[in-house]
């Protein structure tokens, strides 16, 4: 099998599975659930968040396809583009860390070291960009997949809890650690994430 890492633009859009391609879980505002406002077409909508982002911020994901298949995405964007970043109880996120909103594998690439290899690639371009760290809110009880990712699966791929919560947690990677070891960013970045699949914290229990 030959894995491949795109950028999410939106000419490949469309590879994310179906039911992500029309969520808009972090691009809507909290304010605007609480009114019971919905999306007129929430692919049209998604579709042009990731084009304000794109133009706004740049690259805002990654797609990881699998002898071109697309097997896993991951969403990451600076927590002022994330309308659903403020909604949770261990908000804000750093001023100095873009979000991590969440990923996602298929079933059928679990335990394959995707997930890990997203977080990767994600964390290399934001160290490309100067980021100082990347944040994301975890569910610690999480029993099966959903736009909020599980906490343990953050915590197997390196992220620290820096406010705890019952349910959703906020977790942090430094990236200022890579920046500071001597050998190419690949091989760091390695080694802060470490070197196991962690894939399973996706599945049910």
């Amino acid at each position: 099998m030959t894995r491949r890492l795109a950028n999410v633009t939106l000419d490949n859009l469309d590879d994310l599975p179906g039911t992500c391609r029309r969520c808009v879980f972090w691009e809507l505002s909290p304010a605007a659930r609480l009114r019971g406002d919905r999306a007129a077409d929430p692919a049209l909508e998604k579709e042009a968040w990731v084009s304000a982002t794109l133009l706004e911020w740049g690259s805002c994901g990654k797609i990881c396809y699998v002898d071109d298949y697309p097997a896993g995405y991951a969403l990451c964007a600076p927590p002022e583009c994330v309308p659903r970043a403020s909604a949770f109880p261990t908000s804000p996120v750093s001023p100095d860390a873009a979000l991590l909103m969440t990923a996602y594998v298929l079933p059928e690439f679990a335990k394959s070291g995707i997930g890990r290899l997203l977080v990767q690639s994600v964390a290399k371009d934001l160290i490309k960009r100067d980021i100082r760290a990347l944040e994301a809110f975890g569910d610690a009880a999480w029993t099966e997949p959903a736009c909020i990712m599980p906490a343990d699966f953050l915590l197997a791929v390196g992220f620290k809890t820096v406010r705890p919560h019952h349910r959703y947690p906020r977790l942090r990677l430094d990236l200022r650690t890579v920046a500071t070891w001597k050998e190419d960013v690949e091989a760091a970045l390695e080694r802060l994430l470490g070197s196991m699949a962690p894939e399973g914290a996706f599945r049910p229990a």
